[in-house]
């Protein structure tokens, strides 16, 4: 903080549980990634290659050392695991995380259909060797899951192994917890929220009014993902109500009444 601004909700320090912001990485270069490191470190938690970039991301070693030296982790996209998953390479899979030293792994199902039970089988495996991400949700806009399922899914991922569940959405935010139009599906996230802590969920949150809406509804420790490295520091903002959207959540009430526009 450049200057100790009174009444801006607690933000905990690295490594955090809560309020995470995972950052998606589509191709940055070294060089892009050495400017977000200098610009925002401090405020991100895991850096995400989105998709199967990291099969030709050029310096993708660099890169990796890089990040953990800012204290931020880095973990390959779900859609890699089910890259290596539909040419049978589970083994290949693991022996790639080991190559790059690894310590998260995303497992997801979001572009083919594996029987969940030996999803879960996935994520047990891998968990006894790294952290699991796993993912839950469609990134097809014509597959129907039901609320039932998204929250038992979330429920039996984390049961074996996972340490947190993330709520898919794809980078454009237009399917899984969102409808065609980038809105929420708040039944569905209020009902997610009623069985499952919200603490252990990060929610893909690409675009601004996305962000915002689990700010409100969480609050500022929403984990959220998705995030493109130039909206890093305009989240954070609001995160601590520095920016117009969330500028009157955090303000004491008598401070709101006061000066509320309302």
């Amino acid at each position: 903080m450049n200057y100790n601004l009174p009444f801006l909700p607690e933000r905990s320090a690295k490594p955090r549980s809560s309020g995470l912001t995972m950052v998606m990485d589509k191709g940055l270069s070294l060089r892009e990634t050495e400017n977000m490191i200098s610009s925002s470190s401090e405020f991100i938690d895991y850096v995400k290659f989105g998709f199967g970039t990291s099969l030709i991301t050029n310096n993708l070693k660099e890169k990796i050392k890089i990040l953990r030296q800012a204290d931020i982790t880095p973990f390959f996209g779900g859609t890699l695991f089910e890259a290596f998953i539909i040419r049978g390479l589970f083994d290949d899979f693991c022996r790639f995380l080991d190559a790059y030293k690894m310590e998260v792994a995303e497992i997801s199902d979001g572009s083919i259909s594996i029987p969940h039970n030996e999803k879960l089988e996935y994520i047990h495996k891998i968990s006894s060797h790294v952290k699991v991400l796993s993912e839950v949700g469609s990134k097809l806009a014509g597959v129907h899951i039901s609320t039932e399922s998204w929250i038992g899914m979330m429920k039996s991922e984390l049961d074996a192994g996972a340490v947190k569940v993330i709520a898919e959405a794809r980078e454009a935010g237009n399917v899984g917890i969102y409808n065609a139009d980038g809105s929420t599906n708040k039944d569905l996230v209020n009902s997610i929220i009623s069985q499952i802590k919200s603490e252990h969920i990060i929610w893909e949150a690409p675009n601004k009014p996305q962000q915002v809406w689990f700010i409100k509804l969480v609050g500022h420790h929403v984990n959220l993902g998705n995030i493109a490295s130039n909206d890093i520091i305009p989240l954070e903002t609001l995160r601590l109500g520095l920016r117009g959207d969330t500028f009157l959540d955090f303000l004491p009430e008598d401070i709101k009444q006061k000066f509320s526009p309302l």
